[in-house]
């Protein structure tokens, strides 16, 4: 199996496009074109781990960490992840990490944290604003539905579980080509009056280019009357953390739940305010710039990870602050992958890591 045919899979489901400004996730090393014989799947990759896939002879490692953040001068095996990358390179294995795009998306890591603590009706905890935009085209009638199907292909009018989502609207449009013109309808020179389609639809806007590009293809005219609008809508089928609910619960009881299915150390978390637990917000990794709006979505409990002192005291008694450790709340981000690739892939052949790559130790 090639590499680009297993990134592809990847992509449909956290596309790069997704992930934030500072993070690297994709391909790092590796030739789109080059074969696969299996894939190892971890959340860090160390030198360690690069050995097991040595091992094992996998030359592609998936993790949800990329191994570089930031750009890199040098190859000269001075720092870990400059030797990362030359064993890499020397052994032929490459490497892709799906890591800030896939906390973004509901089936993703924090859909699998919620999964696995049991939470009711997740649901995004702050959808992205800005991703959206509205397309809206005009089209003679005969060619509407041609058009449409275009659009819809290319993967605009997705509203949450529904798809072909448009809006139209009947009216005449009028135009006059020059003479160098060969319209569609119509003569060079007159001006013309046509029965046409408006057609409004939404779509992310990381599609905006392929969707733009079908939906030319499609249409008849020599020049298409367009427009893009950017919204500010929320999408609530994209962004950060998640939150649920869970059937009430003693507060200790449930992080006493937390701390078993994360196989935690320890736990810290805030005083007990003596009040159940019913609703809980929650972001694997570091997820304390989601503090306030889980206290907006009036969440008894926000889990995450990688809380500084301070960061307590803004629980207020409003909300149970809990922090589980960055590396026990994107754990099962493993499992995801296994799942995701043998769905897609039931014959291919992945390895779980059995390296321990959390660098926090607990005495």
């Amino acid at each position: 199996m090639k590499l680009k045919e297993i990134t592809q899979y990847l992509e449909q489901i956290a596309p790069p496009g997704y992930q934030e400004s500072y993070d690297n996730a994709g391909l790092i090393t590796g030739n789109p074109d080059m074969e696969i014989q299996s894939a190892l799947l971890c959340l860090d990759v160390t030198e360690e781990i690069l050995q097991e896939a040595v091992q094992l002879g996998s030359n592609l490692i998936i993790s949800h960490h990329p191994v570089i953040f930031k750009g890199i001068k040098k190859l000269t095996g001075s720092t870990e992840t400059e030797r990362i990358v030359i064993l890499a390179i020397q052994h032929g294995i490459a490497l892709y990490a799906a890591h800030t795009n896939l906390d973004n998306v509901p089936e993703g890591v924090n859909g699998k944290l919620a999964e696995k603590l049991g939470l009711q009706h997740p649901r995004i905890l702050e959808p992205l604003k800005g991703n959206l935009v509205k397309l809206v085209v005009f089209v003679p009638e005969s060619s509407a539905e041609v058009v449409r199907e275009a659009i819809f292909e290319a993967g605009a009018g997705v509203i949450g579980n529904y798809d072909q989502c448009s809006f139209n609207l009947s009216g005449t449009g009028t135009f006059r080509g020059n003479e160098k013109t060969n319209p569609f309808v119509g003569k060079p020179l007159i001006r013309h009056s046509e029965a046409e389609i408006r057609i409004e639809t939404i779509l992310p806007k990381l599609l905006k280019h392929s969707v733009v590009k079908a939906m030319l293809a499609a249409h008849p005219y020599e020049e298409v009357a367009w427009d893009l609008y950017p919204l500010e809508n929320e999408n609530p089928y994209l962004g950060a953390g998640m939150i649920g609910e869970i059937d009430e619960s003693d507060a200790l009881d449930f992080l006493h739940h937390i701390k078993q299915v994360l196989k935690a150390g320890c736990i810290k978390h805030t005083r007990l305010n003596g009040k159940k637990i019913k609703r809980v917000a929650l972001c694997g990794g570091s997820g304390s710039f989601l503090l306030k709006r889980a206290i907006q979505e009036k969440a008894d409990l926000f889990l995450s990870a990688d809380f500084k002192y301070h960061d307590f005291f803004e629980a207020e008694g409003k909300i149970i602050i809990v922090d589980a450790g960055h590396f026990e709340t994107e754990q099962f981000t493993i499992e995801l992958f296994y799942e995701l690739l043998k769905k897609k892939f039931p014959t291919f052949a992945c390895n779980l890591s059995k390296t321990g790559s959390n660098p926090v130790f607990y005495l």
